[in-house]
């Protein structure tokens, strides 16, 4: 692996690094890895992760992961795992999905380095694919400290050789996550509903999950969807599907949202007191029943608007 670079042990300034929240300005990473007494940002990447870890919400398999990424805007992103009782295995969110929804979210443009606490997945590593330059993003795993390794940073396409990605599938010129989208939704059609909150909640709702569904990296099913979600103070979080070239590994709107949700500093997902689902009429993805069966185990009482939208040529 000629690209690995050691990277400085972190266990003594590690505690000395505490997170305030899933985003970190350029200027504040500077002034922690400063004050850490790291030479760069990337170097204050590992020192992060034990604070990422305490975030996780793992019910299930009471394994917290943390991710921490780097920006080409310098700034940092933080990615944790997200598990939910009563519902299948598929609807967790890995830490490494999280980082790159959170940085999609932010306007990020490209991630160059990822401390993470385990070492990714295969589905991870897969749905990192989706990043423009991909192969030369580096990866330090910090628990290889406990096993008596120095950490030491790696490239993804070292820990993903000859991957099946992207450029198996779509033409260069197709923006690729973290990359701006503009998806054609067409005309809207009449809403399907079961209930609603009163007031302005139902339009900001709306709103919300449509420009999510245009902004959603969805190029191998052409069926952008967006999903938005209200707490009970009204403020609304909403997120769009990331799809994967190996369709699996895919992050679906609903959990795109909550994670919105979580790394706004909102409560768990039981606190959603109403959802708006926007995506296409009859699409061959569709996400309505997926987005029912979440709500109906995590927060039963809340509402749902679903807005489906018909494609002008159809």
């Amino acid at each position: 692996m000629g690209e690995e670079q050691v990277s400085p042990r972190p266990e003594a300034a590690a505690a000395a690094v505490e997170l305030t929240g899933f985003v970190m300005s350029a200027e504040e990473a500077k002034r922690a890895a400063a004050a850490a007494g790291v030479a760069t940002v990337q170097d204050l990447l590992p020192l992060l992760v034990p604070s990422a870890m305490k975030r996780a919400i793992a019910p299930i398999s009471r394994f917290p992961v943390g991710a921490v990424g780097l920006g080409a805007s310098g700034r940092v992103y933080v990615g944790v795992n997200l598990e939910f009782r009563g519902l299948p295995l598929c609807h967790s969110v890995h830490a490494e999905q999280f980082l790159v929804a959170n940085a999609a979210a932010a306007g990020e443009s490209a991630l160059s380095a990822v401390a993470v606490s385990h070492m990714p997945c295969g589905h991870c590593r897969q749905f990192l694919q989706e990043i423009r330059g991909a192969s030369g993003i580096q990866i330090l795993v910090t628990s290889d400290a406990e096993e008596g390794c120095a950490p030491e940073w790696r490239t993804v396409a070292s820990l993903l050789l000859r991957p099946f990605g992207p450029h198996d599938l779509l033409p260069e010129d197709v923006p690729l996550v973290l990359e701006k989208h503009g998806n054609p939704l067409g005309d809207p059609v009449p809403a399907v509903a079961n209930g609603f909150a009163a007031g302005d909640l139902e339009a900001r709702l709306r709103e919300a999950a449509e420009a999510a569904a245009r902004a959603a990296h969805a190029p191998y099913s052409e069926c952008p969807s967006g999903f938005a979600v209200a707490d009970g103070d009204g403020r609304i979080y909403a997120g769009g599907c990331l799809e994967s070239a190996a369709y699996n590994p895919t992050l679906g709107p609903v959990q795109a949202a909550i994670i919105a949700m979580v790394a706004a500093g909102g409560g768990p997902a039981g606190d959603v007191v109403a959802a708006a689902l926007v995506e296409k009429e009859r699409a061959a993805v569709a996400q309505e029943a997926t987005a029912r069966i979440f709500l109906d185990a995590v927060s039963p009482h809340a509402s749902l608007h679903v807005y489906n939208y018909r494609p002008s040529d159809a």
